[in-house]
């Protein structure tokens, strides 16, 4: 059975580039992306994914928003989830990593063929 990912990241290019990648083995993934972080918990509370990578930097809802929202509702509190962003903030990164992401990677830093050990290793 393949494993549900969910993608919450506003820029389409970054969405297509990660969607690419992991759809290299796309018999064991299941991939759905949201483009905003209320369409992000809508999608996280519908399909209870595996993993979720999530972009801090979203209009209306942002990232550390939706990162709040899924660790206290019991349905998505136990999803692993990888901040995938910009934002080279320290107190973001620690306030995510406290409120429970499990890896704050910087966009910048991060060839994204490293994607699909990434996911291996967490699911």
């Amino acid at each position: 059975m393949a494993k549900k990912i969910l993608i919450i990241e506003d820029d389409p290019l970054m969405t297509k580039l990660y969607t690419d990648t992991l759809s290299q083995e796309k018999d064991k993934y299941e991939l759905t992306h949201a483009l905003n972080g209320g369409d992000g918990l809508l999608k996280a509370r519908t399909i209870v994914p595996d993993l979720i990578f999530l972009d801090i930097m979203m209009p209306r809802t942002n990232g550390l928003e939706v990162l709040d929202k899924l660790k206290v509702d019991p349905l998505t509190k136990k999803i692993p989830i990888v901040v995938l962003t910009n934002n080279a903030s320290e107190g973001d990164q620690k306030y995510a990593l406290e409120k429970g992401a499990i890896k704050y990677i910087l966009k910048s830093k991060f060839d994204p063929q490293q994607m699909l050990f990434l996911v291996k290793s967490i699911i």
